[in-house]
């Protein structure tokens, strides 16, 4: 009996989860570089919950251009968990390595994310490929939409972000879909006409 509601039991096991099930919530509390609204910054939990919006909305184009079927459930998990490790990069101080929440968590779930987050990390099937494109895709459409531009983004050379730049960033990435690449581009365009990004 005492097993059962020891640190490996049952008790032990449903503790592991809801551990976790607040440590997710405090991807709330990490913001990103882009901007949300006008006025503030895009937390990570609402980039995770828009790149698994894009992906379900696009999936069906998705699926149109590959020419197969694709795991939407898949992508939406991989959305959803792609940067869960940024919980462990703000508490150790630094990224790397893998996320070592996930080994301990309860079978099958914590196996589960592992190899989502490798999957994703290593870019080799349909979904991840796409999702790694939502990804990509997303920083530039808030940018676009809040009117924050690229201002405060220098390229490595240290010059300022212009469309060209822009490109070599994201093109490789959203190239993977003609729907991305599209939507993309119309982003880009859209920015340099409205004065946010040089061309």
């Amino acid at each position: 009996m005492s097993e059962m509601y020891g640190p490996h039991g049952a008790a032990g096991g449903r503790r592991r989860l809801f551990d976790f099930i607040a440590l997710t919530a405090r991807l709330r509390e990490i913001e990103r570089a882009n901007k949300a609204t006008p006025e503030r910054k895009e937390s990570v939990a609402e980039h995770s919950w828009h790149l698994a919006m894009v992906s379900w909305i696009l999936h069906a184009e998705f699926e149109r251009e590959a020419g197969q079927r694709l795991d939407l459930t898949k992508m939406i998990k991989l959305c959803l968990m792609h940067d869960l490790v940024e919980m462990d990069a703000v508490e150790r101080g630094a990224a790397g390595g893998e996320p070592p929440r996930f080994a301990s968590l309860p079978a099958p779930l914590g196996a589960e994310l592992l190899a989502l987050w490798r999957e994703y990390e290593e870019g080799r099937t349909p979904e991840a490929c796409l999702v790694r494109g939502v990804d990509r895709l997303n920083p530039t459409l808030m940018r676009c939409l809040t009117g924050q531009g690229w201002g405060d983004m220098a390229t490595d050379s240290h010059a300022p972000v212009d469309a060209e730049a822009l490109d070599g960033l994201h093109l490789p990435r959203v190239a993977v879909s003609e729907t991305l690449r599209a939507l993309y581009e119309e982003i880009r365009d859209a920015s340099v006409e409205g004065g946010l990004l040089p061309p």
